[in-house]
């Protein structure tokens, strides 16, 4: 790949700024990367997706003026990014030892993972004047790719999008304190390098806010999505992709496919309804739980009643929500990550018109649904009370479940549009690259 943008010094594009969106992952696609990418190309940015390669995704795609690069990780870190073992030791004292400096060497190089495909993006990746980072796992190789931006004439500007509370999240629960507070540091000494914070709602803002109180507020991009006029008849695509009675009422999971998702409960939840299906519409983490929802699909109890579909493009999910009857999201919140978090599937659901069934102790998606009567709430843990919350939802009468459906249409229509909530972080990127001199007519 070549160390340019592809531009000449002549071209309408070389005189646009650039930004590079990095995700650490196959962004194939990852809606809230793509929202950003096409508001900031609306706004006149040259934008490139920096993903890494894999899944059989292609290296290369264009979306209108988005383009989606995909990185192959190389050097000695490849190992940790899904390639083959290193030899097994024929002992058990020398596997002993392995394991522990394995152990040693991702708390040293923490976060190990990635490294390989960081370095790649060092060598490949042409420079640019804004680099947006997608979580944390993305913002380390940001700095060190803008501050070589900016040796080479260009801005190299970085702002730092806390797309979760990672460090707060299940994924994190067990790592030792001393440990953790380690890699807390580190954050905050790469939060200190950054040109600005953003991210996804008023209360992990707030959060970061705690964490870093040398920073300025983070400002807020939600999650939320574009404008939308529903179509005047309702879509009935699940039905019509696996054939289910028109009668049977469906309820729909968002998103990926794994534990600590509330999967088991929110089936055990819909067979307890008198004629209803959970619909699950996503990718599944790993092969493992491909083969066991679709062997709880086939067993008698849950045989049409628990389907699995694949995802779909971000966006067309709308098409697909708008298809339920209600949308569940029983997560358990056992950490503040969850607590906090305001995931697309629930912005998808309710700019669709499908009233929500969330877990109670997920505190901001509760507000949200309790303050406008978009849903209901229930134990995420109790498959009864969360068959109670959705008779609630699905049995009112057809008039109240109508205008339920209108006020989730209505208030993503007016209160939470992505046109409204971009408003503010394109007003943040052109003060930063006001104030680095850089402008519409740039380079």
């Amino acid at each position: 790949m070549s160390g340019s943008d592809g531009a000449g010094p002549a071209s309408p594009r070389a005189r646009r700024p650039r930004a590079v969106l990095l995700v650490a992952n196959t962004a194939a696609p990852y809606s809230r990367g793509l929202r950003v990418a096409r508001s900031l190309a609306d706004a006149g940015w040259d934008v490139e997706i920096a993903a890494v390669a894999g899944d059989r995704a292609p290296r290369e795609e264009r979306d209108g003026d988005v383009v989606t690069r995909r990185y192959v990780p190389s050097g000695p870190f490849r190992r940790w990014v899904g390639q083959p073992p290193a030899p097994r030791p024929p002992t058990k004292l020398l596997r002993a030892l392995a394991l522990s400096a394995d152990k040693a060497l991702k708390v040293a190089l923490w976060p190990l993972h990635v490294r390989a495909w960081w370095r790649t993006l060092r060598r490949e990746l042409p420079p640019a004047d804004l680099y947006h980072a997608f979580g944390i796992l993305t913002l380390p190789v940001a700095l060190d790719l803008a501050r070589d931006a900016r040796r080479v004439g260009r801005r190299g500007l970085v702002v730092y999008d806390v797309i979760d509370a990672i460090l707060d999240s299940n994924n994190y629960r067990n790592v030792p304190a001393p440990i953790l507070e380690r890699y807390r540091r580190m954050e905050a000494g790469w939060v200190r390098r950054v040109d600005a914070v953003v991210t996804v709602n008023e209360a992990l803002a707030d959060h970061c806010q705690r964490l870093w109180p040398f920073r300025e507020r983070p400002a807020v991009l939600l999650n939320c999505q574009p404008r939308w006029t529903s179509p005047a008849e309702r879509p009935d695509l699940i039905r019509e992709a696996v054939r289910l009675p028109k009668e049977r009422r469906i309820v729909l999971f968002l998103g990926k496919l794994g534990r600590q998702r509330g999967l088991e409960m929110a089936a055990e939840a819909v067979v307890r309804l008198r004629d209803a299906a959970l619909v699950l519409l996503g990718a599944s983490v790993n092969p493992q739980w491909d083969a066991a929802l679709a062997a709880k699909s086939r067993e008698p109890r849950f045989e049409g009643r628990h389907v699995v579909l694949p995802p779909v493009h971000p966006d067309d999910v709308r098409l697909w929500a708008a298809s339920a009857d209600a949308s569940i999201i029983a997560v358990p919140a056992n950490s503040l990550n969850q607590r906090l978090s305001t995931p697309n599937k629930f912005w998808e659901s309710l700019a669709a018109g499908t009233p929500v069934v969330i877990g109670r102790e997920l505190e901001v998606m509760r507000a949200i649904v309790e303050a406008d009567g978009l849903g209901a709430v229930a134990d995420p843990s109790d498959p009864d009370d969360l068959a109670r919350a959705l008779r609630e939802v699905l049995e009112q009468p057809s008039a109240d479940y109508a205008a339920m459906r209108e006020r989730c249409l209505a208030v993503t229509r007016d209160r939470y549009s992505w046109e409204t909530a971009v408003e503010p972080y394109l007003e943040l990127v052109a003060r930063l690259a006001a104030r680095s001199g850089a402008s519409a007519g740039g380079r």
